[in-house]
């Protein structure tokens, strides 16, 4: 059965309309045809494979690489009444069979995973099962090697269509140039090349480069002169404290998000920051992947980002209202140099990456042939402790294996404690009449939280203790216990990272990274590096045109807004209002003189006060407008 897709649209999101692009890509969805969606940092892409899944039968599979976006994204369906489910590293064997259950049987739309779980022999099985009615491929710049984030693991998807030979794949991506638009076709195994694509022109976003000695006092200024909320994005977590320490000092309400916070202190700014509690976020790129507010007013980059399409990305998250908001890159010198040293370290020699493999595997206590498919948390700076290896090295060797397939790293890891019952109605019931502490707790998450009989749910403790008029301890004892006797299951909070292993460990001489694959990613990221800082540190051309021809778009005209618009602006006002000046000196001498003068005597007059060039221009420009007349011996006189 197929509803109308405004139907859905107006039951689920309360719009009566879609925005630009988003019914012409839904309805090749429907059509049962392959589309990559190209739309801007707020352009609505979520609701392109949302609605055509949620007008048929069956569920929508959603490959992301964003855990973050994933939690975001299902907890948005769920408020909506919308059965979502996501699969990803932290998840015990137990909770994703669960999931997966709920996805065959359970009349779920939408099932979230991250495309190295999409080989797992226990998804494999569960998606012979499910009646799947559409793909989407979420972020999917990443399959290419030419995209700014490839990920080998997106190069897997196109295998899913040997088991769902007649169901569409859409596509969706912010930021992809003409060669990874083409690319991610291809990879995809699109039966027929087709983009749709919405231009990445905001009339209403101005870019602004600044380049000062002074980022704190331009920072400040920026703030103060704008009203309304805005986003500070540093490049490192120490950063991120420093510098809403510095606003909060004067004055400014602002506070702090980046990836080591415990899910309850990121949930808890991030909403003070969306409900105009605090009038400024300062935040890694950690933040803002999927944070749909309309009203902020400007978005400022204290440090260069690694490439445009990154940039881009964090600049569009101004002014998503189509109001007026300001995209402000503040740069030096001094960046041009950090940029390309963080290229340099991005990269270690192989050998490098192969001992820090070695590094992980020992301090885990890891045992060759073992650990695929494990999640451990992992704390990177006990992992440094009596190693040769820096910081930086070992983050870049783990980013590196992550990239070769691995290892995932997740701060996603970090999840509220969840609870699923396990027994029937009834015999919980006995259950709860022949223990009356567990019978209170019980009864809080029954009338608290929904499907619990289900599937696993987010609880608690310390909301259910303070209910109860215990102390939280008390009642993840309660849970504890309740957990071995089979009541429930209980999976207690956790605040670490985690890496999950892809394959059992093997002997780091046998650990493979393709020379070819290590230089052409170098090379890539190096060209993307170039391109940033030849945006960041040219004066001539219009910031937007640079950005739009980055992405194909070509012959598109002066934005007339950016920095260096302006700036040509200013100077054409002043050189009229010179031209002006030389115009009147020039009528009023020759308004003394009784024949025809030569040009020769006007630069003699008037050269004391003017460039030469500057009289030669406006002669030129009188003539054109008929304020001149010039004889054949090219002598001048008023008309």
């Amino acid at each position: 059965m197929i509803n109308k897709p405004k139907n859905i649209l107006k039951k689920y999101w309360g719009f009566d309309n879609f925005r630009a692009l988003q019914e012409d890509i839904i309805a090749e969805a429907l059509n049962k045809r392959d589309v990559l969606a190209l739309l801007p940092t707020g352009g609505g892409k979520s609701i392109c494979f949302q609605v055509p899944s949620l007008c048929q039968d069956g569920i929508c599979i959603v490959v992301s690489p964003l855990i973050a976006l994933m939690k975001d994204q299902v907890s948005n369906l769920k408020q909506k009444g919308i059965r979502a489910q996501a699969i990803f590293s932290g998840m015990s064997k137990r909770e994703i069979d669960i999931a997966l259950d709920n996805c065959v049987y359970g009349n779920f739309k939408f099932l979230y995973v991250s495309p190295e779980r999409l080989k797992s022999d226990l998804f494999q099985a569960r998606l012979k099962k499910m009646t799947v009615n559409l793909v989407a491929i979420d972020e999917a710049h990443c399959i290419s090697q030419w995209g700014y984030d490839f990920r080998p693991s997106y190069l897997a998807i196109v295998e899913l269509r040997e088991q769902l030979p007649d169901v569409p794949f859409m596509a969706l991506t912010a930021t992809a140039t003409e060669r990874v638009v083409i690319d991610i076709q291809e990879k995809l195994g699109f039966k027929k090349q087709n983009a749709l694509k919405k231009s990445f022109f905001r009339e209403n976003l101005r870019y602004f480069v600044e380049h000062t000695s002074d980022k704190f006092t331009k920072m400040m200024a920026i703030i103060h002169k704008q009203k309304g909320s805005g986003i500070v994005y540093v490049r490192s977590r120490r950063k991120t404290v420093e510098f809403a320490h510095y606003l909060k000092v004067r004055g400014v309400s602002a506070t702090y998000y980046h990836a080591g916070l415990s899910n309850e202190e990121r949930e808890k700014r991030q909403l003070q920051w969306q409900n105009n509690t605090c009038k400024v976020i300062v935040s890694t790129n950690a933040f803002g992947m999927g944070i749909d507010k309309p009203n902020v007013r400007y978005v400022i980059n204290m440090d260069l980002p690694e490439c445009i399409e990154a940039y881009f990305q964090e600049a569009g998250r101004a002014g998503r209202d189509e109001q007026k908001a300001y995209s402000v890159l503040l740069v030096n010198e001094s960046d041009r140099l950090d940029l390309l040293n963080r290229l340099k370290n991005k990269f270690p020699p192989v050998e490098v990456i192969k001992r820090v493999y070695s590094l992980l595997c020992n301090k885990l206590r890891l045992a060759i042939g073992v650990g695929e498919g494990e999640t451990f948390s992992v704390d990177l700076d006990s992992l440094k402790e009596n190693s040769p290896f820096s910081f930086f090295e070992i983050i870049n060797s783990l980013g590196f294996l992550e990239r070769a397939g691995y290892i995932i790293q997740s701060d996603g890891f970090r999840q509220p404690s969840r609870v699923k019952i396990d027994m029937t109605a009834n015999d919980l019931y006995s259950f709860q009449v022949r223990y009356p502490l567990f019978d209170k707790v019980l009864k809080v998450i029954l009338r608290s939280y929904t499907s619990v009989f289900d599937t696993f749910v987010a609880v608690d403790e310390a909301k259910i203790a303070k209910r109860l008029k215990l102390k939280k301890w008390d009642v993840i004892k309660a849970l504890q216990e309740m957990d071995k006797q089979e009541v429930l299951s209980y999976q207690q909070q956790t605040n670490a990272a985690a890496i999950t292993f892809l394959q059992p460990r093997v002997d780091a001489k046998y650990l493979r990274i393709d020379d070819k694959v290590y230089h052409s990613i170098k090379e890539v990221q190096a060209n993307n590096v170039k391109a940033m800082l030849d945006y960041a540190f040219q004066k001539e051309g219009c910031r937007v045109q640079i950005l739009l021809n980055y992405f194909g778009e070509k012959n598109t005209d002066e934005c007339g807004t950016c920095d260096v618009c302006l700036a040509k602006k200013n100077k054409a006002k002043l050189k009229e209002k010179e031209r002006k000046e030389i115009q009147n000196d020039v009528i009023n001498y020759l308004k003394s003189s009784i024949s025809f003068v030569e040009l020769k005597d006007l630069n003699r007059v008037l050269k004391d006060k003017y460039q030469v060039q500057k009289i030669k221009d406006t002669i030129h420009w009188m003539l054109d407008n008929d304020l001149l007349f010039l004889n054949d011996l090219n002598q001048m006189k008023l008309p």
